[in-house]
Protein backbone atom coordinates (compact mmCIF):
# COMPACT_ATOMS: atom_id res chain seq x y z
CA UNK A 1 0.00 0.00 0.00
CA UNK A 2 3.03 2.28 0.51
CA UNK A 3 3.59 2.63 -3.26
CA UNK A 4 -0.02 3.74 -3.71
CA UNK A 5 0.08 6.11 -0.74
CA UNK A 6 3.51 7.69 -1.43
CA UNK A 7 2.26 9.83 -4.37
CA UNK A 8 -0.46 11.17 -2.07
CA UNK A 9 2.12 12.25 0.53
CA UNK A 10 4.42 13.68 -2.13
CA UNK A 11 1.54 15.58 -3.73
CA UNK A 12 0.52 17.06 -0.38
CA UNK A 13 4.08 18.26 0.21
CA UNK A 14 4.43 19.80 -3.26
CA UNK A 15 1.00 21.45 -3.03
CA UNK A 16 1.81 22.83 0.42
CA UNK A 17 5.07 24.40 -0.77
CA UNK A 18 3.29 25.85 -3.82
CA UNK A 19 0.57 27.44 -1.70
CA UNK A 20 3.16 28.80 0.74
CA UNK A 21 5.10 30.39 -2.12
CA UNK A 22 1.93 31.85 -3.62
CA UNK A 23 0.90 33.41 -0.30
CA UNK A 24 4.31 34.66 0.84
CA UNK A 25 6.09 35.47 -2.42
CA UNK A 26 3.33 36.15 -4.94
CA UNK A 27 4.46 35.12 -8.43
CA UNK A 28 7.94 34.27 -7.20
CA UNK A 29 10.46 33.20 -9.83
CA UNK A 30 8.43 34.39 -12.81
CA UNK A 31 11.38 35.18 -15.05
CA UNK A 32 9.90 34.34 -18.45
CA UNK A 33 8.23 37.06 -20.52
CA UNK A 34 6.80 34.46 -22.93
CA UNK A 35 5.16 32.45 -20.14
CA UNK A 36 4.19 34.95 -17.41
CA UNK A 37 2.07 32.35 -15.58
CA UNK A 38 5.01 29.95 -15.41
CA UNK A 39 5.89 30.72 -11.80
CA UNK A 40 7.34 28.35 -9.21
CA UNK A 41 4.15 28.64 -7.13
CA UNK A 42 1.80 27.83 -10.03
CA UNK A 43 3.92 24.89 -11.21
CA UNK A 44 4.08 23.39 -7.72
CA UNK A 45 0.33 23.82 -7.12
CA UNK A 46 -0.59 22.19 -10.46
CA UNK A 47 1.94 19.37 -10.02
CA UNK A 48 0.96 18.75 -6.39
CA UNK A 49 -2.75 18.60 -7.22
CA UNK A 50 -2.20 16.18 -10.11
CA UNK A 51 0.06 13.91 -8.04
CA UNK A 52 -2.47 13.90 -5.19
CA UNK A 53 -5.23 12.82 -7.58
CA UNK A 54 -3.09 9.95 -8.85
CA UNK A 55 -2.23 8.88 -5.29
CA UNK A 56 -5.89 9.07 -4.21
CA UNK A 57 -7.00 6.88 -7.12
CA UNK A 58 -4.27 4.34 -6.32
CA UNK A 59 -5.07 4.21 -2.59
CA UNK A 60 -8.80 3.71 -3.10
CA UNK A 61 -8.15 1.15 -5.83
CA UNK A 62 -5.78 -0.84 -3.59
CA UNK A 63 -8.06 -0.72 -0.52
CA UNK A 64 -11.22 -1.61 -2.46
CA UNK A 65 -9.34 -3.90 -4.87
CA UNK A 66 -11.19 -2.14 -7.67
CA UNK A 67 -10.01 -3.13 -11.17
CA UNK A 68 -11.07 0.14 -12.80
CA UNK A 69 -9.27 2.34 -10.26
CA UNK A 70 -6.14 0.17 -10.26
CA UNK A 71 -5.96 0.31 -14.04
CA UNK A 72 -6.59 4.07 -13.99
CA UNK A 73 -3.77 4.51 -11.46
CA UNK A 74 -1.45 2.42 -13.63
CA UNK A 75 -2.26 4.37 -16.81
CA UNK A 76 -1.92 7.81 -15.16
CA UNK A 77 1.36 6.88 -13.47
CA UNK A 78 2.67 5.43 -16.74
CA UNK A 79 1.80 8.65 -18.59
CA UNK A 80 3.64 10.73 -15.96
CA UNK A 81 6.69 8.45 -16.13
CA UNK A 82 6.81 8.58 -19.95
CA UNK A 83 6.40 12.37 -19.93
CA UNK A 84 9.27 12.75 -17.45
CA UNK A 85 11.45 10.44 -19.54
CA UNK A 86 10.59 12.31 -22.77
CA UNK A 87 11.32 15.73 -21.22
CA UNK A 88 14.67 14.49 -19.86
CA UNK A 89 15.71 13.05 -23.24
CA UNK A 90 14.64 16.16 -25.19
CA UNK A 91 16.44 18.39 -22.68
CA UNK A 92 19.76 16.60 -23.24
CA UNK A 93 19.32 16.43 -27.04
CA UNK A 94 18.37 20.10 -27.48
CA UNK A 95 20.32 21.59 -24.56
CA UNK A 96 22.17 24.10 -26.81
CA UNK A 97 18.96 25.34 -28.42
CA UNK A 98 17.27 25.54 -25.03
CA UNK A 99 20.20 27.61 -23.73
CA UNK A 100 19.92 30.12 -26.57
CA UNK A 101 16.14 30.41 -26.29
CA UNK A 102 16.26 30.76 -22.50
CA UNK A 103 18.84 33.55 -22.63
CA UNK A 104 16.90 35.39 -25.32
CA UNK A 105 13.65 35.09 -23.37
CA UNK A 106 15.27 36.16 -20.09
CA UNK A 107 16.77 39.26 -21.73
CA UNK A 108 13.34 40.13 -23.06
CA UNK A 109 11.97 39.73 -19.55
CA UNK A 110 14.46 42.27 -18.18
CA UNK A 111 12.38 45.02 -19.81
CA UNK A 112 9.50 44.12 -17.46
CA UNK A 113 11.67 44.65 -14.37
CA UNK A 114 10.14 47.18 -11.97
CA UNK A 115 7.00 47.68 -14.09
CA UNK A 116 3.42 47.50 -12.82
CA UNK A 117 2.02 43.99 -12.49
CA UNK A 118 5.43 42.32 -12.61
CA UNK A 119 6.32 42.20 -8.92
CA UNK A 120 7.15 38.49 -9.19
CA UNK A 121 9.70 38.99 -11.96
CA UNK A 122 11.18 42.01 -10.17
CA UNK A 123 11.55 40.11 -6.87
CA UNK A 124 13.01 37.07 -8.62
CA UNK A 125 15.74 39.06 -10.37
CA UNK A 126 16.56 40.96 -7.20
CA UNK A 127 16.94 37.72 -5.22
CA UNK A 128 18.98 35.95 -7.91
CA UNK A 129 21.40 38.85 -8.42
CA UNK A 130 21.86 39.32 -4.68
CA UNK A 131 22.22 35.64 -3.74
CA UNK A 132 24.36 34.56 -6.71
CA UNK A 133 26.39 37.79 -6.81
CA UNK A 134 25.78 38.31 -10.51
CA UNK A 135 24.30 40.95 -12.81
CA UNK A 136 22.27 40.62 -16.00
CA UNK A 137 21.67 37.53 -18.11
CA UNK A 138 24.95 37.30 -20.07
CA UNK A 139 26.53 40.58 -18.89
CA UNK A 140 25.72 43.57 -16.69
CA UNK A 141 25.40 45.64 -19.87
CA UNK A 142 22.09 43.83 -20.53
CA UNK A 143 20.55 46.36 -18.13
CA UNK A 144 21.84 49.33 -20.20
CA UNK A 145 19.28 48.46 -22.91
CA UNK A 146 16.51 48.34 -20.31
CA UNK A 147 17.29 51.74 -18.78
CA UNK A 148 18.67 53.31 -21.99
CA UNK A 149 21.58 54.54 -19.88
CA UNK A 150 24.62 53.25 -17.97
CA UNK A 151 22.92 51.88 -14.86
CA UNK A 152 21.82 48.61 -13.27
CA UNK A 153 19.39 47.61 -10.49
CA UNK A 154 20.64 48.14 -6.95
CA UNK A 155 20.67 44.35 -6.46
CA UNK A 156 23.73 44.26 -8.76
CA UNK A 157 25.87 46.23 -6.30
CA UNK A 158 28.75 44.69 -4.36
CA UNK A 159 27.58 46.68 -1.34
CA UNK A 160 23.86 47.44 -1.44
CA UNK A 161 22.70 51.01 -0.97
CA UNK A 162 19.91 53.07 -2.50
CA UNK A 163 20.70 54.13 -6.09
CA UNK A 164 24.06 52.35 -6.00
CA UNK A 165 23.22 51.08 -9.49
CA UNK A 166 23.89 54.60 -10.79
CA UNK A 167 27.56 54.45 -9.78
CA UNK A 168 30.51 53.18 -11.83
CA UNK A 169 30.75 49.54 -13.04
CA UNK A 170 33.52 48.98 -10.50
CA UNK A 171 30.85 48.81 -7.77
CA UNK A 172 28.75 46.11 -9.51
CA UNK A 173 28.91 42.33 -9.76
CA UNK A 174 30.51 41.28 -13.07
CA UNK A 175 29.46 37.60 -13.24
CA UNK A 176 26.61 36.79 -15.69
CA UNK A 177 23.59 35.35 -13.88
CA UNK A 178 22.75 32.73 -16.51
CA UNK A 179 26.19 31.09 -16.42
CA UNK A 180 26.47 31.47 -12.63
CA UNK A 181 23.13 29.72 -11.98
CA UNK A 182 23.94 27.09 -14.61
CA UNK A 183 27.26 26.28 -12.91
CA UNK A 184 25.48 26.06 -9.53
CA UNK A 185 22.97 23.60 -11.01
CA UNK A 186 25.78 21.51 -12.53
CA UNK A 187 27.56 21.38 -9.16
CA UNK A 188 24.35 20.07 -7.59
CA UNK A 189 23.61 17.70 -10.48
CA UNK A 190 24.46 14.63 -8.38
CA UNK A 191 21.79 15.48 -5.80
CA UNK A 192 19.26 16.18 -8.57
CA UNK A 193 20.21 12.90 -10.28
CA UNK A 194 19.80 10.87 -7.08
CA UNK A 195 16.41 12.48 -6.44
CA UNK A 196 15.30 11.77 -10.01
CA UNK A 197 16.52 8.16 -9.82
CA UNK A 198 14.70 7.56 -6.51
CA UNK A 199 11.52 9.10 -7.95
CA UNK A 200 11.75 6.90 -11.05
CA UNK A 201 12.29 3.76 -8.92
CA UNK A 202 9.24 4.54 -6.77
CA UNK A 203 7.17 5.11 -9.92
CA UNK A 204 8.36 1.84 -11.51
CA UNK A 205 7.60 -0.10 -8.31
CA UNK A 206 4.20 1.61 -8.16
CA UNK A 207 3.47 0.54 -11.73
CA UNK A 208 4.60 -3.03 -10.95
CA UNK A 209 2.48 -3.37 -7.80
CA UNK A 210 -0.55 -1.78 -9.47
CA UNK A 211 -0.42 -4.20 -12.41
CA UNK A 212 0.26 -7.17 -10.10
CA UNK A 213 -2.72 -6.35 -7.91
CA UNK A 214 -4.88 -5.70 -10.99
CA UNK A 215 -4.02 -9.15 -12.38
CA UNK A 216 -4.74 -10.80 -9.02
CA UNK A 217 -8.16 -9.11 -8.83
CA UNK A 218 -8.95 -10.18 -12.42
CA UNK A 219 -7.94 -13.77 -11.61
CA UNK A 220 -10.03 -13.74 -8.42
CA UNK A 221 -13.07 -12.45 -10.32
CA UNK A 222 -12.59 -15.08 -13.03
CA UNK A 223 -12.22 -17.85 -10.44
CA UNK A 224 -15.35 -16.73 -8.60
CA UNK A 225 -17.31 -16.59 -11.84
Amino acid sequence: LFFFFSPQLGGCGILGVGIWLAVTQGNFATLSSSFPSLSAANLLIITGTFVMIIGFVGCIGAIKENKCLLLSFFIMLLIVFLLELTVAILFFIYSDKIDKYAQRDLKKGLHLYGTDGNIGLTNAWSIIQTDFRCCGVSNYTDWFEVYNTTRVPDSCCLEFSENCGLHSPGTWWKAPCYDTVKIWLQENLLAVGIFGLCTAMVQILGLTFAMTMYCQVVKADTYCA
